[in-house]
């Protein structure tokens, strides 16, 4: 099952100010669009120390089983890089089907900075590196930063995998064509 519409419960989380337009960040727009039609599952990535910062992202994929590994990519300009480097670890919340505004949320660089923009969300600090890890995810990875590769205009952050956990949650939330979609993970595809 595959729901695209706004008909269902969404968290209570701030109201914040009416977006503005943005500039385009590349001359790439057709990669975009192409890129847009292979669908990913949404994470929010974290960090937490004084630089404590979450950002919604879908370039996150496991690496290696063992040792286990995952990686992030992460652009050079935004705020979570040196949230990042900084931590020298990282979090991640795989998103359920029922977390939309919460993917709209930590994509908002309007949302207040640091450790503040966690307030209005339920979250727990990961045991092994203290970052936020939401609450109500399908899983949850705290990683070591092992890592840094340069690609492009982002860094591949690659992570030692320090403790993994799950939900029994069946519904997740994916990206795909420029939107948010609920893939009921009970439901299998057809040859």
């Amino acid at each position: 099952m595959i729901d695209s519409g706004d008909d269902f419960d969404r968290p209570a989380l701030n109201r914040l100010v009416p977006a503005q337009p943005r500039r385009r960040l590349s001359e790439q727009a057709g990669l975009r669009e192409v890129m847009g039609r292979f669908a990913t599952g949404i994470t929010v990535l974290t960090a937490g120390g004084e630089r404590g910062h979450g950002m919604t992202a879908n370039a996150f994929t496991s690496v290696s089983l063992e040792p286990p590994m995952v990686l992030c990519c992460v652009a050079r300009a935004a705020r979570m890089h040196q949230a990042i480097v900084a931590a020298g670890s990282y979090g991640v919340s795989v998103l359920g089907g029922e977390q939309r505004e919460l993917a709209r949320y930590f994509a908002d660089w309007r949302r207040p900075a640091g450790m503040a923009q966690f307030e209005p969300v339920d979250w727990a600090p990961g045991p092994r590196t203290g970052a936020p890890l939401l609450t109500g995810a399908l899983a949850w990875v705290e990683c070591e930063l092992a890592e840094i590769h340069e690609g492009g205009d982002h860094s591949i952050f690659v992570g030692r995998v320090l403790a993994s956990s799950r939900s029994t949650s069946a519904e997740a939330l994916v990206f795909y064509n420029g939107g948010y979609h609920r893939v009921d993970g009970r439901v299998r595809a057809t040859a």
